[in-house]
């Protein structure tokens, strides 16, 4: 008796198994990013990444003070980095032609908002990227400091000192900013 209870779940799991790699290898399970994917699919990712950063994101303190002239620098380099395909601020926020051609499109931050973000969350997501988003990773080009800056801005974002907010208004999108240049009219 127990040995067939023991073959019935073998069989099971091997058909299942079968039945899983059939279903990938036809091409049934689209892979393209112009299409939205199953909630299958979206459930899997969205647990994935909330357990990953549960588990690796920095629980520490951001070690970049709360400044103004940070704040500044965190407009800078998100202008140069991400304002491609996370948007500008309020008002000039439309996906660039960039951002409408990856799918899941990028949330545009200064509406879709982070700021209740951990801020070991976002300095993950940023040095690592999010695997099969189209958000790169950032730890090969960005020290952790600017990490660190860049995470600073985005959970104070909503609620920028003037200067700041006035450098913030001129960010655009699209074209790109090429590092060193202001992007400002």
């Amino acid at each position: 008796m127990l040995k067939g209870v023991a073959w019935g779940i073998t069989l099971t799991i091997a058909i299942a198994l079968i039945s899983v790699y059939a279903l990938l290898h036809s091409g049934m399970i689209p892979a393209n990013a112009d299409t939205k994917p199953g909630g299958l699919e979206l459930w899997m990712a969205g647990t994935s990444l909330d357990a990953t950063l549960d588990r690796y994101a920095p629980k520490e303190r951001n070690p970049v003070a709360l400044t103004d002239q940070n704040l500044l620098e965190g407009v800078r380099l998100f202008r140069e980095n991400c304002a491609v395909c996370h948007g500008s601020a309020k008002g000039t926020n439309s996906p660039s032609p960039i951002a409408k051609g990856e799918y899941p499109r990028p949330p545009q931050l200064a509406t879709d908002g982070v700021e209740d973000d951990p801020e070991g969350h976002s300095f993950w997501k940023i040095k690592h990227g999010i695997r099969l988003t189209g958000m790169p990773s950032f730890g090969y080009t960005l020290k952790d400091e600017q990490i660190w800056t860049l995470a600073l801005f985005l959970k104070h974002m909503d609620k920028l000192p003037p200067v700041v907010q006035k450098t913030w208004l001129k960010v655009r999108n699209w074209p790109v900013t090429p590092p060193g240049q202001t992007g400002q009219k």
